[in-house]
Order: structure tokens, then sequence, then C-alpha cells
């Protein structure tokens, strides 16, 4: 089995020690870091699989750590915090993350989030041999087994639920998904009406394909349905 590296990003030492505990009983190694400086530095040095991701720390705060690490890294984050509000969950998703659960929280279920990102993340994103796994459409290409997207040889830095969206709507160009078909497909999980989560990762990913800047867009609005890839 592939070693899996976890960090936890934390300054509640009771509450980074406790998931620890239950994470290790899951054969995951565990890094932990107590600031977003730490979490920077443990990033660069190791091979982090998974970041749980708190938003209040000292020194340099979540939202800080995350912009610095979606430059260069992809890994899945979860914000891990005491904001519960809609709105700072929808502005965690957007600027990176790729999960948010609010404190207080039962380890079991947190534990079973990073589960499930994992397996997305790492055993799900395997291509299906024979089959291709590089998509074109004009000069934007998508490369599965490599996880990688181009648009006019500029590399555009994706999430990983950014880049199974794209890949998803890319590889039934003008098929239309719902908001609802999408959460199933990129989550794994069952819809429990989160339009918002959807909607937030459609925007960024726009935004990072410059779509404001181009008059035939990527990724078209079907109103009423849901999106399509206009390829």
């Amino acid at each position: 089995m592939d070693i899996i590296n976890v960090l936890i990003a934390d300054d509640d030492q009771g509450i980074a020690d406790l998931l620890a505990i239950h994470l290790k009983k899951e054969g995951y190694t565990i890094y932990k870091a107590a600031n977003g400086k730490e979490a920077l530095h443990l990033i660069k040095t190791n091979s982090i699989d998974l970041l749980i991701l708190d938003i209040m720390m000292p020194e340099m705060d979540g939202y800080e750590a995350i912009n610095r690490i979606r430059k260069n890294y992809n890994m899945p984050i979860i914000f891990l915090s005491a904001k519960t509000s809609d709105f700072d969950k929808v502005h965690g998703l957007a600027i990176g993350a790729d999960d948010y659960m609010t404190k207080p929280f039962t380890p079991i279920e947190l534990v079973a989030r990073v589960n499930a990102q994992l397996r997305r993340y790492t055993k799900l994103n395997y291509p299906i041999e024979n089959a291709s796994t590089e998509i074109e459409h004009r000069g934007l290409i998508i490369s599965q087994d490599y996880r990688t997207v181009t648009l006019y040889d500029t590399s555009i830095n994706l999430t990983p639920k950014e880049f199974d969206i794209l890949y998803l709507l890319a590889s039934h160009p003008k098929k239309v998904f719902s908001v609802e078909n999408i959460f199933k497909h990129v989550w794994k999980e069952a819809y429990f009406d989160d339009a918002n989560t959807v909607m937030v990762h459609i925007r960024t990913l726009r935004k990072k394909l410059k779509e404001d800047q181009q008059k035939d867009k990527w990724i078209k609005t079907v109103w009423g349905v849901g999106y399509a890839f206009n390829g």
C-alpha cells in the first residue's frame, strides 16, 4: 500500500492531536503544523497528499496559506473553521478548498471526508485503459493522465474539483449536465440541494479559463437546466 501523507494545520494542539489519532488508524502518515507558515514549509519539503487547514491561525491564517498553496499545488484541501455562515463556506470553496467543515465536528465525519477526498484524488483518477485521456479543443488541452490543463500553451492551475468538473464537461461536449449531476459525478456523494458549491467552482473555473476575454465561452450556461462544454 502506498504511503499517504496528511498534513493537519491547526494552532489548537488538542484538535490536531485528536485528528492525528483517528487518521493514523486509517493508515495515514501525519504531519502537523501550528500555522500557515509551518504548513507551507512542510508542503515544500514533503510529499503531502491532503491538507486539513484551519482558518484562524497566528502568523499566517488559512486564507493566505491556501492562496499561496494553490499557486503550485493541487492536493485536496479541507478547511476546518469555527466560521459557520454560508458566506464563509462559499468564500472558502471559491479560493480553492475542496471541502469545508465547521467546528465543533465529529472526528468520524472528518475521517470520512478525508477518505472520500483521497479516494477521488488518488484512486478514481486513474485513466481507463485504452481510452483517450487527453482532450483538445481550440487551444485548450486537458490531460487526465497528468491532471494538467493548458490554454494556448499556458498552464492553468486548477484545484482537483475544478479539474474534475472541466474534464466531465469537456469529455461530453454539448451535453447538458444539471447541477445535481455534476455534484454526483464530481463529489460522488448524495446531492443535498447544494447548488452553491457547484456554482462557486464553475465561477472560479471560468475565471481561470479567462472567459471574460473570449467571445466563445468554454462553459455554457443552459438556463434552468445546467451547464455544457462549448467545444
